[in-house]
């Protein structure tokens, strides 16, 4: 029996689709306005893992992401950049889509993007209109109005006078309401505009998202994800304007997924420490990235320490070696046989809200019964393994070769033999950094790392100190 946390209710529920045996699912994608990093990854991964548990599970899935191609951001990027919104977005959507499959993310079953949606954004905005849930100013601009919707705040739990405190408010002079979003944006000297009742304009972030459904699957859907940080005030405001138009329950469960932190603090462009998907990519494998990420249960947060990825690397070497040894004295088997009832811890880890967590830490116990089965010559450590495989092959695991992960991984070993033979200009900036850790200022600490690989170099910590390398 699935269990499910749903946010709205802020407890775990039984799983039961709004139509038997069928799962509609939307999960709000990225704002192609730079690279895709490490949280975009992550969230990623677990709506993916969440889609191929419940096909596992029987359900007939279908599984709809966007991507946002205009806002604000990708503006401002057109403009440093000199390539127009529309390439710069299709641009990015093309590279972020590339390094989702290198780390063997699936694609959804629908792609949806904004500037896809125009005319469905358009309507709903005027039926929103018509229906008093929404005003147009003389100046062009479209807003909900926020006091017009009864339930507002029934996700995040906020009363209407709290949320004055978290609301960016936007062009405060010609709204009714300081606590009103926008819907409809007009357009600004030298911005990207579509032709609309209420002049040149482009849409608000938040009804973006409500439209994209809307195309995808109709009134209502079973499930809708995102990360934590967007329960409010996004997901929250698509509560509103499509309950508000529809008059029915807009997501049966709310799925948040939790964050990405870098030494205890929240990932972000502005304390620069930001973990580049193609940088991940490059020094790791993709099954050494989703091991890491995934020994966190989805809804926890994740903090990103210098032996995160290098623990898990060495824990997943391990596990090859083993698969390896199996191989090297048995052959394969077809694996008609679960001795260990792999598959079923397996469903019992899932069925609890997805713990993906609890599923990885059995691994520890699953080798062990494996490696002592070769020790003692019993061959049905064959059967385990192809059972092991075809299992928590739904994370992503164990897709690789032994010889191919494990050669990888020793390889890098030799690569990355300690050194401090460096420059005393890196050396000055590694003791920097010392310092600032010592005095907890991680972002500082990040800065100066910063400025030692754009100087050529790496810095790790270990047990002995900081060791320098050349990149």
């Amino acid at each position: 029996m699935l269990r499910i946390y749903n946010t709205m209710t802020r407890k775990k529920e039984q799983f039961v689709p709004l139509n038997e045996g069928k799962v509609t699912m939307y999960a709000c994608g990225i704002t192609v306005s730079g690279e895709a990093h490490i949280g975009h990854a992550y969230q990623a991964l677990i709506y993916d893992i969440i889609r191929k548990y419940l096909v596992m599970s029987g359900y007939d899935v279908t599984y709809a992401r966007n991507y946002t191609d205009v806002d604000d951001k990708i503006i401002a990027k057109s403009h440093e950049t000199g390539i127009p919104a529309d390439k710069y977005a299709e641009m990015m959507i093309a590279k972020i889509d590339h390094e989702m499959r290198a780390l063997q993310v699936d694609d959804p079953d629908v792609w949806l993007k904004a500037t896809c949606t125009m005319d469905g954004i358009m309507d709903f905005i005027a039926k929103l209109i018509e229906k008093g849930h929404a005003y147009a100013t003389s100046e062009g601009d479209v807003y909900f109005a926020v006091e017009s919707f009864s339930g507002y705040g029934k996700l995040s739990g906020r009363k209407l006078e709290d949320a004055f405190e978290s609301v960016r408010i936007e062009n405060e002079d010609n709204k009714q309401n300081p606590l009103d979003f926008a819907l409809w944006k007009s357009a600004k000297e030298g911005e990207p505009y579509w032709e609309s009742p209420w002049g040149k304009g482009r849409p608000g972030w938040h009804i973006e998202c409500s439209a994209m459904n809307m195309k995808a699957f109709g009134e209502q859907i079973d499930i809708h994800g995102g990360g934590r940080d967007l329960i409010f005030p996004h997901h929250e405001n698509e509560i509103a304007q499509t309950e508000a138009l529809t008059g029915k329950t807009f997501a049966k469960y709310w799925i948040h997924n939790g964050l990405i932190k870098v030494n205890g603090q929240k990932m972000s462009k502005s304390l620069g420490n930001s973990l580049v998907l193609h940088d991940l990519l490059e020094a790791y494998h993709p099954e050494t990235i989703k091991f890491a990420l995934l020994q966190t249960n989805y809804r926890g947060d994740i903090n990103v320490t210098d032996t995160l990825f290098p623990d898990a690397e060495k824990h997943l070497t391990g596990f090859y070696k083993v698969i390896e040894s199996v191989y090297a004295k048995f052959g394969t088997d077809n694996g008609d046989t679960d001795s260990q009832g792999i598959e079923d811890s397996f469903k019992q880890c899932m069925d609890d809200d997805f713990n993906t967590a609890k599923a990885l830490a059995n691994l520890f116990g699953i080798f062990k019964k494996i490696k002592a089965k070769v020790n003692a010559g019993d061959n049905t450590a064959t059967d385990d393994v192809a059972v092991l495989k075809k299992t928590y092959g739904l994370l992503g695991f164990f897709r690789e070769d032994p010889k191919t992960y494990i050669a990888r991984a020793e390889a890098k070993k030799v690569d990355e033999t300690p050194s401090n033979d460096a420059p005393a200009e890196v050396m000055a900036l590694v003791n920097e950094r010392a310092e600032a850790k010592a005095n907890k200022n991680w972002a500082l600490a990040d800065e100066i790392r910063a400025k030692i690989t754009a100087l050529g170099y790496s810095v790790k910590d270990t047990k002995d100190g900081a060791v320098v390398e050349k990149l």
